[in-house]
């Protein structure tokens, strides 16, 4: 279990997107024992409800945590040079987080209910990143884009 200092608002950098990425294999991994290895034998104990719960919140935490990891890889791919900024923000976009049912929830045991919460509670960073991203670019685009239009309507 991994409890990381909350992200200032400050700029992307390599070592953020480095320690979030960090964070992220480590909770894909508690993600994979709690959800691969712990899943089948309580199953086996488990009602019909309490499966199907497990199962469900399974896959949307192991999607949660793999959106976020592709995210970072984006992130990390266009640091290297590897995607220019019309890539990254054409096909970089973190996905919108599905949250968890709280009915089903309750019938998951506390350590699982734990996991889930810490994968929301990275997605919610990831987002925040994301969308302060998203609107520093577009930001930043805004007055090319007017001159753009200007010299379009001068000499166009």
């Amino acid at each position: 279990m991994i409890h990381a200092a909350p992200l200032d608002s400050g700029p992307l950098t390599r070592q953020v997107i480095e320690d979030l990425y960090a964070e992220a294999l480590v909770l894909a991994d508690e993600a994979r024992v709690v959800f691969e290895v712990a899943a089948p034998s309580s199953l086996k104990q488990a009602t019909q409800p309490a499966s199907i719960a497990l199962s469900v919140e399974g896959l949307r935490t192991t999607t949660r945590i793999m959106h976020i990891l592709a995210w970072l890889l984006n992130q990390r791919a266009f640091m290297a040079g590897e995607l220019n900024e019309r890539q990254l923000q054409q096909h970089g976009a973190l996905p919108r987080d599905r949250a968890s049912e709280p009915d089903q929830l309750a019938l998951l045991p506390a350590r699982t209910r734990q996991l889930i919460a810490e994968s929301e509670r990275l997605h919610a960073r990831v987002a925040r990143l994301d969308e302060q991203q998203r609107q520093e670019t577009t930001a930043g685009t805004q007055p090319v884009r007017q001159l753009q239009k200007k010299l379009l309507s001068a000499f166009g």
